[in-house]
């Protein structure tokens, strides 16, 4: 039986539950692999029986919090040291070497677009639509700007390709070169594999027709057995619940002062953010339930409003929930995530800079009273619903690379 090689981000809860459900799916088609440099949700893949080769150098708690405010715009430098990137290049050509993977599928693992290269196994990105050029990265419609949208999705590019070269390509082609591999001379190259899986269906953004080798596969649901705490089984349905998740990657501070503006409204929040907010001196309100991870496709679905930070996977769980959205983007492709739920009618989305309990609760309450945006909800969660991302991600594998 082939192997099939994932290659996740581990620090990243989204990230390495979409590769668990791709793997679990592929269980009996291949021998699914994985690769960490570690990170809390490492033991996730542990539990799940499939095999973890620990990759050096190892990812501290520092240097996870590093990449995180480099990825969200909270702070100017490289993502990986020039000693990094080499000593991660030997050691995942060490595992190509050692388990020959039919194929490699990643999400963000930051140097395997480059070390697949250089050992020339194929690599399958998993994405979603807001990383491409053509849909104006998720921000600009189809309809918008005339014949003007050209020229500005171009600007738009040009100043993403800036910023990850200098923090991300511009290092690493250095170090690639090394090891007699071609530069990758754009954002767009670099997030393009040999074939790109989008986890999400056809529509979520203005992306009808994909461009080639990149294919719609419907959303990668986190569906990760976490234990859902009795007091929130027994909320009861007398004032709106709002359900206020912020992923693996949201700020702690902003994630505070959402949670105390919450004090004296008439809601329930059940808010699955204890471990971004452990460190922070924090008096949580009454009517907030702070929890450990959740399986958010069951407590969600138990919501009036989902208050999310637009990570591909927040939004689609929501999406799926079929309630209406208020988001907080902490980095650029999640705020287009959000945007295009925004376009659907059933979201409100508040800028980072701009983001305050008062913003929040004002959103809150609109989309509340919003007829309308409830039924847009629900007839996009119908859509989400006929598609199931880990079959259809696994039947793709095996046509392309099984045989």
């Amino acid at each position: 039986m082939k192997t099939i090689l994932f290659a996740p981000a581990a620090y990243n809860l989204a990230e390495t539950t979409r590769m668990l459900e791709i793997a679990r799916a592929s269980k009996g088609k291949f021998e699914p692999h994985f690769i960490s440099y570690g990170g809390q949700f490492e033991e996730f893949i542990e539990k799940a029986g499939f095999p973890v080769h620990k990759l050096e150098p190892r990812l501290t708690p520092e240097k996870i919090e590093h990449i995180y405010k480099v990825d969200k715009g909270e702070k100017l430098g490289a993502f990986l040291t020039k000693d990094e990137i080499k000593a991660r290049f030997q050691s995942e050509l060490v595992v190509f070497k050692k388990v020959n993977p039919a194929v490699t599928l990643t999400g963000f693992c930051l140097t395997i677009p480059y070390s697949t290269r250089i050992h020339g196994t194929p690599l399958v990105w998993v994405v979603q639509s807001t990383w491409l050029l053509e849909t104006g990265m998720g921000m600009i419609p189809q309809d918008a700007f005339g014949k003007l949208r050209p020229l500005i999705i171009g600007v738009l590019g040009g100043v993403t390709n800036f910023f990850v070269k200098l923090v991300l390509l511009n290092q690493m082609n250095r170090v690639a070169k090394t090891f007699g591999a071609q530069p990758i001379k754009s954002y767009f190259d670099y997030f393009s594999g040999d074939e790109t899986l989008m986890a999400e269906p056809p529509g979520f953004s203005d992306l009808l027709h994909p461009p080639e080798h990149h294919h719609f596969i419907g959303p990668l649901i986190a569906r990760e057995d976490f234990p859902i705490p009795q007091e929130v089984l027994d909320i009861p349905h007398d004032k709106p619940i709002i359900y206020f998740a912020m992923g693996s990657s949201g700020t702690a501070e902003i994630i505070a002062i959402l949670l105390q503006g919450f004090e004296g409204q008439p809601y329930y929040v059940i808010s699955p953010v204890k471990k971004l907010v452990e460190k922070l001196d924090l008096k949580v309100p009454e009517n907030v339930i702070l929890t450990e991870w959740l399986p958010a496709h069951k407590v969600n679905a138990m919501a009036d409003i989902s208050l999310i930070h637009g990570g591909i996977g927040t939004v689609m769980t929501a999406a799926l929930a079929g309630k209406p959205v208020v988001g907080i983007g902490m980095q650029p492709e999640q705020d287009a995530n959000l945007q295009c739920l925004v376009r659907k009618g059933f979201a409100i989305r508040i800028p980072k800079r701009k983001a305050s309990a008062e913003r929040v609760l004002q959103a809150i309450e609109t989309l509340l009273h919003d007829e309308e945006a409830k039924q847009k909800a629900q007839a996009f969660a119908q859509r989400v619903a006929k598609w199931d991302g880990p079959t259809q991600a696994a039947a793709f594998l095996v046509e392309h690379f099984g045989k």
